[in-house]
């Protein structure tokens, strides 16, 4: 089966580039914004060679992983453009939801909460600001956003998404996971085509920016850690507390030791254990 869009994704005039290998998907992307692509564009390999992720860290995509990067065009302001990574990591969960059910003894999330109700094998998904999914508490896909000005002042960008199929690394300082260890019968090529199709939905539901508040909620439904101790790393320094929700911005907010909460709009989320002993 090679990869292929939903039809709902097709009738809504999305394409498709498809590669068994690649260096990295976002970076083709990209090179297709500057040379005029109109967009809705997905760029989609089972093998990334030189793939990037968050402040510029390696993401390798082994072969039968996921790799897929959506570019899009038009006139976004930057910030209502930023939170596309929240529609995202919806539709990567939804997709999730639909084609992937593991075995039944999967059921606890890094909150220590049960599966999420979508029948007794479901796959419990959580989403960990601001960018990645967790799968019984590890990692398993990361989405990055990039963008670039075209020359008639409109804005591209680049929504990319890896997922831990067959592989997860093993040298991060972080618990990683994949489908295949979680037991899961799902390949890259169907993920994909649920992905192309969940994108769809959430992407009509946020309506550039206007039904933010909807994306919002529904990520909090499914966020990681909510009234978890939490630290997270801010240019080098290391806030500590309770993380609460996240605002109508979709900053991430904690209330600190003395009861202040404080707003963060970019920096590395650490839970648990891994808060006391490792984000220092």
């Amino acid at each position: 089966m090679g990869f292929s869009l939903s039809p709902l994704a097709e009738q809504d005039g999305f394409r498709l580039e498809a590669f068994d290998t690649i260096g990295s998907t976002n970076a083709v992307a990209l090179e297709r914004a500057q040379a005029g692509d109109p967009g809705k564009l997905w760029i989609v390999s089972k093998q990334q060679e030189s793939g990037r992720g968050r402040r510029g860290r390696a993401w390798a995509t082994s072969h039968g992983n996921l790799a897929a990067s959506l570019l899009l065009t038009g006139n976004f302001e930057l910030k209502t453009a930023a939170t596309l990574g929240f529609v995202a990591g919806l539709s990567l969960a939804d997709a999730l939801d639909a084609v992937c059910p593991v075995s039944a003894t999967f059921k606890v999330g890094i909150d220590g909460a049960g599966h999420t109700g979508r029948g007794k094998s479901a796959l419990r998904v959580e989403l960990k600001w601001p960018n990645d999914l967790l799968a019984d508490g590890a990692k398993l896909a990361g989405i990055l956003l990039e963008s670039t000005q075209l020359p008639d002042s409109r804005l591209a960008i680049v929504v990319g998404i890896g997922v831990n199929v067959v592989v997860y690394p093993d040298d991060v300082p972080y618990p990683a996971t994949s489908l295949v260890k979680l037991g899961a019968n799902c390949d890259a090529e169907t993920l994909f085509l649920a992905l192309s199709d969940a994108w769809e939905e959430n992407s009509r539901l946020w309506s550039e920016g206007r039904g933010l508040a909807e994306i919002r909620k529904r990520w909090l439904a499914r966020a990681a850690g909510v009234g978890s101790e939490v630290a997270v790393r801010v240019d080098g320094a290391v806030l500590r507390g309770i993380f609460e929700t996240i605002d109508e911005d979709c900053r991430f907010v904690i209330r600190d030791n003395e009861g202040e909460r404080i707003k963060i709009a970019a920096g590395d989320v650490h839970f648990g254990a891994v808060a006391s002993a490792s984000a220092e």
